[in-house]
């Protein structure tokens, strides 16, 4: 009997699939001030950049006039030191944060609340942002980093610029080293052998002998056992052009 697969040891507590966590520095977080406040201007000030591992982009440490502190992406153009404005009347600056239906159209946003309150969950990743579309009575109407469009309320908040960090992906690893580091942040495991590589009593793929006739389109729904390949996909190989 051959051992478990990759995705079935997955997430078994195992220390080889263990994030180091603990180095984090804090989550990226909107405060929720009452909605007085948030109708106006509430000032603040960039009190440093830090590095959180396992995140592709810096931390902004943002403390309110009111005494609030906490921890945002950062856009580009940034700097410690720097005052940044809260609220629906601020001024449509880089770093500043204002509510979705405030913000002119064209402008750039990144961190976008989907819900008003839920602290941030579109365009976090390092050089991704949004652009405001229109506003309409259904609420603005964005187009995402993917290049889709939707809705969200008008309440929801965004910070203007676009997230530091643009064209990480296109430097180098170099060394191996730092691809091992690199993905052990995340809890990820470096170096992957592939399933075609292996025998055929540890992977589904294994075995050379069956060359590339398997099938290897599965259900959503799969065991993980099986569940390697082209996942619910809706076409199995190159698509045409």
């Amino acid at each position: 009997m051959g051992k478990r697969i990759r995705v079935q040891r997955r997430g078994r507590g195992s220390q080889t699939f263990q994030a180091s966590t603990h180095k984090r520095v804090a989550p990226t977080k909107y405060p929720q001030p009452p909605k007085e406040k948030l109708k106006s201007v509430i000032k603040g000030q960039i009190q440093r950049l830090l590095h959180d591992p396992g995140r592709g982009s810096p931390l902004a440490h943002i403390e309110l006039e009111d005494g609030e502190t906490y921890y945002s992406v950062v856009p580009e153009g940034v700097y410690e030191g720097q005052p940044v404005e809260f609220g629906a009347r601020a001024q449509v600056r880089v770093g500043n944060i204002i509510p979705i239906g405030n913000i002119p159209e064209g402008t750039m946003v990144c961190n976008i609340e989907l819900s008003p309150g839920d602290g941030g969950k579109l365009a976090r990743s390092s050089g991704s942002y949004a652009t405001v579309v229109s506003h309409t009575p259904e609420g603005t109407m964005l187009k995402l980093p993917s290049g889709k469009t939707r809705y969200v309320n008008d309440l929801c908040l965004a910070t203007v610029g676009i997230v530091s960090g643009t064209g990480r992906t296109e430097k180098p690893f170099l060394k191996a080293g730092a691809k091992y580091y690199w993905m052990k942040s995340k809890g990820h495991k470096y170096p992957r052998t592939r399933g075609r590589a292996m025998i055929a009593a540890v992977h589904p793929f294994g075995s050379g002998r069956r060359g590339g006739r398997k099938v290897t389109t599965v259900s959503r729904n799969a065991p993980p056992g099986k569940k390697v390949g082209l996942i619910a996909a809706r076409s199995a190989g190159k698509k045409k052009k």
